[in-house]
């Protein structure tokens, strides 16, 4: 199957009564629902949230109890498949694109593995965008206790902030200046500010050559290192840091791969987020590698280059790990393979 027939799975994630079910309810509102399927995960035995979706979308398919990011990564796999199978013999109508909705105990990167490593999801399925509900009541409490919160947030291509108007008016822009560094590479938008039938948060390019999470390189600090900001009278989240490396001389694709393989099998739990767009000798134009701790989406190659100049650019989110260390075993690892731009 060719990459544009291949179904998109995006992810609705966050923490635990942050509204995801709400937002879904609003955002498939007068949804042409033929296009959509729903995969509804829950902590427990007894899921509730598919019997609020059922009006909407009846063909939602509960996912059994049990967390999403663990247990359950097998029953995910079968479920798509399912899904899929009963889309090619007309069962369900012929939906364009899937969207899961996991419990708010879930680390989203066992998810990105099964839909990257599994051979029958990746014929049939691509992962898509993933978006984090942030409770702002709660964000600040959920932060300095819950390590799912973190990896919900650093993950996320769009993080969409809930219930703002039950915080003081002076917090709301602390907390989206602390999601932002702990995020740089993500978007962020306001639950209250998204019409009823906007599903434009799942949207995917109209062109296979842009991937979604490429179509916009994102502003990112020019401090390689940042410690996040954490509310005054708060305890300070777990170190977290954007390290952000840029080379200007073409890099060998095959070296590159076995450093970032050693990198990752080594450190894979403490790179929360990888980005990056490399000019390589092996092309005229940019590949793209996107991650999450362990897992790697394929290369994507763009036309061109979207400002003209040849250069590699790595965006990491890292926890516990230093970025002056990343930096210079990058440089160490690269530099006997290297050659000047021209």
């Amino acid at each position: 199957m060719s990459p544009e027939d291949k179904l998109p799975v995006h992810v609705l994630s966050g923490f635990l009564g942050s509204g995801k079910t709400t937002l879904l309810q609003r955002l498939l509102a007068g949804q042409n629902l033929d296009d959509v399927a729903l995969l509804v995960n829950e902590f427990g035995e007894v899921g509730i949230d598919h019997l609020l979706l059922g009006e909407i979308a009846p063909d939602t398919v509960l996912l059994p109890g049990g967390c999403v990011c663990c247990a359950i990564r097998g029953e995910l796999k079968q479920a798509l498949l399912a899904l899929y199978e009963r889309r090619q013999r007309g069962e369900v109508p012929p939906f364009s694109k899937v969207i899961l909705e996991t419990t708010g105990l879930a680390d989203p990167a066992p998810i990105f593995a099964t839909l990257l490593q599994d051979r029958q999801l990746q014929y049939h399925f691509t992962p898509g965008t993933m978006v984090t509900l942030i409770d702002s009541e709660h964000a600040w409490q959920q932060a300095n206790h819950h390590p799912e919160w973190l990896a919900q947030v650093s993950a996320a291509d769009w993080l969409v902030l809930s219930k703002t108007d039950r915080v003081p008016a002076g917090e709301g822009p602390a907390l989206l200046a602390y999601l932002q560094q702990l995020n740089p590479l993500a978007q962020t938008a306001m639950s209250h500010q998204l019409a009823n039938g906007d599903l434009s948060l799942f949207d995917t390019p109209s062109s296979p050559q842009v991937p979604t999470r490429f179509r916009r390189w994102p502003a990112v600090p020019a401090k390689q290192g940042a410690t996040p900001y954490s509310k005054p009278g708060q305890q300070t989240h777990p170190t977290t840091e954007t390290c952000i490396i840029t080379f200007e001389q073409q890099i060998n694709w095959s070296a590159f791969t076995v450093w970032l393989s050693m990198l990752l099998h080594c450190h894979g739990q403490s790179i929360l987020r990888i980005k990056g767009m490399l000019n390589v000798l092996e092309s005229d134009t940019p590949v793209v590698i996107h991650g999450v701790q362990h897992s790697l989406h394929p290369p994507e190659h763009l036309a061109a280059w979207p400002d003209g100049r040849r250069r590699t650019q790595l965006v990491f989110i890292l926890r516990g790990l230093d970025p002056k260390r990343l930096q210079n075993a990058f440089q160490r690892f690269l530099h006997p393979f290297t050659q000047p731009s021209f």
